[in-house]
């Protein structure tokens, strides 16, 4: 091997490593096991190798009895606080799961936290779809940061292990709640909060977001019931400033996206064509009239190609958590979630961000959507739109959806 090449391999290796940033570090006359270091975001296996300063710390559910109730029951319209931390620090991992008759529990249970003793959650979100799946289903995926371990009986009681590994950090304390919104006892809920103390966090260091949002139907821009409208027709619909796109996310503020789980329930297709998407993603940057991010249809924001032919795909920063029907001669019916994370190509705002997508393109199709959006900001961010009410999150009953699917295709 050449001396230039071997000069380019071992750079491009201390860079993935994490050495290059140690010997920088060093070459400044800075030691890189210092106080600051390791209160940066940065984690994953090219740093492991590094020393770091702080205290790892557990809020959890476990009997402090010493016997095996290791968990806690949250009565109905009551609230369980999970994670009550005082000081400066960073949580590093959320595992929680749930035992309850109540149907759809899923989307009934809110989870929300607050960073800094602000009074208004900077998480919002129905539980399942938080950790990655929509519908108040459970589906064994997994991704980068989120996902859910169920399987067998577990799935048929639709019970999963749900876990997070978005880093969240704060500056003078973290409080976190799981809400009972259902009619019946959560028997036992179970967590496991792990996170690390410091002296104090980066100061760069952008406060975590996620928030739930549902649109139950869009508004469809064409009567698909008439058999007219059909491929060609819609093909041909123009949409160049996204204004009734549905809205992913919408934030004022510094910051970056992250990413996004999208859910569908397809109860609209454009007659004898069966696909949901041709629905561009749209991102408008600080304000920008017309957005300057527009990608080439659904499955593409996804980081698929032609539809979701391979139906259930769950990758690390992409990929579909739960699918539908996806055989046979009618394809993509039913109730869909896919999920895109945006972790080695963030989307950078200074002053706001909204980010939309077709529902069909041109927004032709009236289904069922719904998403949550993750991303890191500074505070204070604006008020979340009042979350819906228990009947409006809940899912479409399948037959009611199949009904629905078969009146206009």
């Amino acid at each position: 091997m050449s001396t230039d090449l071997r000069r380019n391999f071992v750079g491009r290796f201390m860079r993935w490593s994490g050495l290059a940033a140690a010997a920088a570090a060093t070459a400044r006359g800075q030691s890189s096991t210092s106080r600051s270091a390791p209160n940066a975001l940065a984690a994953g296996l090219g740093d492991l190798h590094l020393a770091r300063s702080g205290r790892n710390q557990r809020a959890s559910s476990h009997d402090i009895s010493g016997r095996n109730n290791d968990y806690v029951a949250v009565q109905p319209g009551t609230t369980a606080t999970i994670a009550d931390i005082r000081g400066a620090g960073y949580i590093r991992h959320i595992w929680i799961t749930i035992a309850t008759e109540e149907p759809e529990y899923l989307r009934r249970c809110i989870l929300r936290a607050y960073w800094d003793g602000e009074s208004t959650p900077s998480i919002e979100s129905p539980v399942g779809d938080f950790f990655g799946v929509g519908h108040a289903r459970v589906s064994n995926f997994s991704s980068l940061p989120l996902n859910m371990v169920t399987g067998g009986q577990p799935m048929k009681e639709n019970r999963a292990a749900m876990n997070c590994y978005f880093p969240m950090p704060f500056a003078r304390g973290a409080h976190m709640t799981l809400e009972n919104q259902g009619t019946k006892v959560i028997r036992a809920l179970y967590f496991n909060i792990d996170y690390e103390q410091h002296d104090s966090i980066h100061e760069n260091a952008l406060r975590f977001h996620a928030h739930w949002r549902r649109v139950n139907p869009t508004t469809g821009t064409m009567d698909l019931s008439n058999r007219n409208n059909g491929f060609l027709a819609t093909n041909a619909t123009v949409n160049l400033d996204g204004k009734f796109n549905y809205v992913i996310l919408e934030a004022t503020g510094r910051g970056h996206y992250v990413g996004c789980n999208l859910s569908i329930d397809h109860i609209n297709p454009i007659p004898n064509f069966g696909w949901f998407g041709e629905g561009d993603d749209m991102i408008f940057i600080d304000g920008e009239p017309t957005p300057s991010i527009i990608g080439t249809g659904t499955e593409d924001y996804f980081c698929a190609a032609w539809g979701y032919p391979g139906g259930f795909n769950p990758m690390p920063y992409h990929g579909i958590s739960l699918a539908g029907p996806n055989d046979g001669l009618i394809m993509f019916q039913g109730k869909w979630t896919m999920y895109r994370f945006h972790i080695q190509d963030p989307v950078m705002f200074t002053r706001s961000i909204k980010v939309t997508i077709e529902h069909g393109h041109g927004n032709v199709q009236s289904n069922d959507y719904s998403s949550v959006a993750y991303w890191y900001q500074s505070e204070p961010h604006q008020p979340f739109p009042t979350l819906a009410k228990v009947e409006d999150r809940l899912p479409i009953p399948d037959a009611e959806s199949n009904r629905k699917f078969w009146k206009t295709y």
